[in-house]
């Protein structure tokens, strides 16, 4: 067991979104039953705003739309921004319609999902490749026909008068459609075991390192996060707490299946990081749909997270900038990794505050709070940007440090 704990586990991108989607319409279509009863409280829009930004997620990490796969483009990027910000609003704000959010759904998923299967059967890469083929994608066609059907119809009982008849049919749907997808997940971690060149990892839709992404994702829920707290704060606006801390786990354990990051570093993909991974999303799932059930140890969670990820961060910068700043080296690289050394600094001050309030609610008020997670959004957006050019600069020192070889 501990040899399978610790041996090399690593799941393409695609795969590890699709458990965490699979495990979503699961455990929700799960919950449902005895929420149906009355048993259990259920936030619908918790569980609708974290299938949006799971579509917004896809967008920007794959260039996966809900009515199919487009070209890399900033526009595309800029789609699934604006997808996932759309679900963060709704899975934290419950005043938004559910009614409307709910005509978005269907049109993801009923049309959406009718255009995917055209898609498989028009396309020359898709189902005539996987019948030529076969082998470990023969049985791909069976299995996408499945996750696309239940989508139609999962949609379409969506769009519909809502009763406990239709939450019950809906809960059954759902139960299917996750154990779909999560069929389909196996399915294609064997296919790019077998074919390793068609994972796709490389880019996202704006042609973005998977790194990248999760920092622009991140840093653009933050600032979004803590916009929204201004009129929270001010009694204006309602807030789903648990809906809040559900989404911060999900996007932790997309890190941690994909890339092995976690709010304290990075670690070797393995079974344990895996583990890790689906206990992150599962939990995080039910934060998001079950109000309150688990608000207070995953808040002490990510607080303690944040203070340990700022601690280390600051440990790691601090030293590094006055170093930098006392000795600084020749231009271009001395200023722009100042730079770096100094945002990751602020970062590190901003996540003990950020973790500090969670851990201690009380000791920092709410306005300020917002401020500081608009502050962090901020400084991430400004470290991806910063690590764009200390990247830049490796790449030219590479080139001219070839040109001095081949003269």
């Amino acid at each position: 067991m501990r040899k399978r704990l610790l041996a090399e586990a690593e799941l393409p991108l695609e795969t590890a979104v699709l458990v965490i989607v699979g495990m979503t319409v699961l455990i929700a279509g799960l919950l449902l039953i005895p929420a149906t009863a009355g048993v259990l409280p259920y936030y619908e829009s918790g569980l609708y705003g974290l299938i949006l930004f799971i579509f917004g997620l896809q967008t920007i990490l794959m260039g996966k739309t809900p009515f199919g796969e487009l070209p890399a483009s900033r526009g595309l990027l800029g789609v699934g921004l604006f997808i996932a910000s759309a679900g963060i609003v709704v899975c934290i704000i419950p005043s938004v319609p559910v009614r409307v959010v709910r005509a978005m759904l269907f049109v993801c998923l009923t049309p959406g999902g009718l255009l995917l299967m055209a898609q498989m059967i028009l396309s020359p890469k898709k189902l005539r490749l996987w019948a030529r083929v076969g082998g470990v994608l023969r049985p791909l066609p069976y299995s996408c026909t499945a996750v696309y059907l239940l989508s139609m119809i999962l949609g379409s009982l969506l769009y519909m008068e809502q009763s406990a008849c239709v939450h019950y049919l809906t809960a059954i749907v759902l139960t299917m459609q996750g154990g779909a997808v999560l069929y389909l997940a196996r399915l294609l971690a064997s296919v790019y075991r077998e074919y390793p060149q068609s994972t796709g990892d490389s880019g996202g839709s704006g042609d973005l390192p998977f790194d990248k992404a999760m920092l622009l994702l991140m840093g653009v829920f933050l600032v979004l996060l803590g916009l929204l707290l201004f009129p929270v704060n001010l009694g204006i606006i309602p807030f789903a707490a648990s809906a809040q801390i559900g989404l911060l786990m999900a996007v932790n354990a997309v890190q941690m299946l994909a890339a092995g990051g976690t709010p304290i570093g990075t670690f070797p993909r393995n079974g344990v990081m895996l583990l890790l991974g689906l206990l992150f999303a599962g939990a995080g799932i039910v934060s998001c749909i079950v109000p309150d059930l688990l608000t207070y140890p995953l808040t002490l969670l990510i607080g303690a997270l944040n203070v340990a990820n700022g601690v280390i961060t600051l440990l790691k910068a601090l030293p590094a900038m006055i170093k930098g700043a006392m000795n600084p080296l020749p231009e271009p690289i001395g200023p722009v990794l100042l730079r770096l050394y100094r945002t990751q600094t602020v970062m590190g001050g901003v996540s003990i505050m950020f973790g500090a309030s969670m851990l201690l609610p009380g000791i920092i008020s709410g306005l300020v709070i917002s401020v500081v997670l608009t502050a962090n959004g901020g400084v991430l957006l400004y470290l991806m940007r910063v690590l764009f050019q200390v990247e830049e600069l490796a790449r030219l020192a590479g080139e001219t440090a070839s040109s001095k070889e081949v003269s």
